[in-house]
């Protein structure tokens, strides 16, 4: 018997989102099909078929989504994360709204009393898989990001960006405070931390750098054997993300919505 393709909610029509509705909808050998688009400005909907249109979210149970993805503002975690736990699995790809213990607690609690998923995307995380098996080993964890200030949003931060004339640390400290004044820039560091010390313990630096003409990302694990992760990764950036995150997220959605096995060719 042919199993039954998952159906996908998807929160969101910026990059991200609108390349993920485009894959699914020409790629229907991967087994997914469209319950609901929502994103706040539906002129922003282009290219998305009538029916797939869903005006408000809070109606969204109705279309019988087996995952939700959020591809556009941790507020929708905030305002629809539970009542969505509460008819199907939720991946936020805003990963920064989970920096909220008190959120994220509730948001585990609803989980647990309907057995749906509260899933955390691996994002462009290195070493994802090392890191979360060895997760009670890590004595100390740290993870890394250079920018060019281009590629970096201030809008919630505070700093004046105009100050930046070479390189200059505009964060240094717990993740915990990171995931506040950068919520665009940071959701893998917050990854990084969930998965692996916490977000008290896991160290964030944010570096921007004029000279660079591409982004880095360093992650440094220490274990309390002695052993030592040490990845780091180069790549163009576009906005404030690497080139390849429009990829590594839609592994992780397949990945959430079980498509995916280790090591999986599609």
């Amino acid at each position: 018997m042919t199993a039954m393709p998952k159906r996908l909610g998807l929160i969101g029509f910026g990059f991200i989102g609108a390349g993920v509705y485009r894959r699914v909808v020409e790629s229907p050998q991967l087994g997914l099909e469209i319950a609901f688009v929502h994103n706040r400005s539906r002129e922003r909907l282009t290219g998305v078929a009538t029916g797939h249109v869903l005006e408000r979210l809070e109606d969204c149970a109705a279309r019988r989504p087996d995952l939700v993805v959020e591809m556009a503002h941790p507020e929708f975690t905030r305002c629809y994360g539970e009542s969505i736990l509460a008819h199907a699995d939720y991946l936020p790809l805003s990963v920064t709204a989970l920096a909220d213990d008190n959120l994220r607690e509730r948001l585990i609690a609803a989980a647990r009393a309907s057995g749906r998923r509260l899933l955390l995307p691996h994002g462009a995380l290195m070493a994802c898989d090392n890191l979360v098996e060895w997760r009670d080993m890590w004595e100390s964890v740290e993870i890394t990001f250079r920018k060019h200030p281009r590629n970096i949003d201030f809008a919630d931060s505070g700093f004046d960006a105009a100050t930046i004339s070479g390189e200059t640390v505009v964060y240094d400290g717990p993740a915990r405070g990171i995931a506040r004044l950068y919520p665009r820039n940071v959701n893998t560091m917050i990854t990084c931390a969930l998965a692996t010390v916490g977000l008290d313990r896991c160290r964030a630096r944010l570096i921007a750098d004029p000279s660079l003409n591409v982004a880095v990302a360093e992650v440094v694990a220490r274990g309390r054997d002695g052993s030592l992760l040490n990845a780091r990764k180069e790549q163009p950036a576009t906005g404030v993300s690497g080139t390849e995150m429009f990829a590594s997220q839609f592994h992780s959605i397949c990945k959430a919505a079980g498509l995916l096995a280790p090591f999986d060719f599609v």
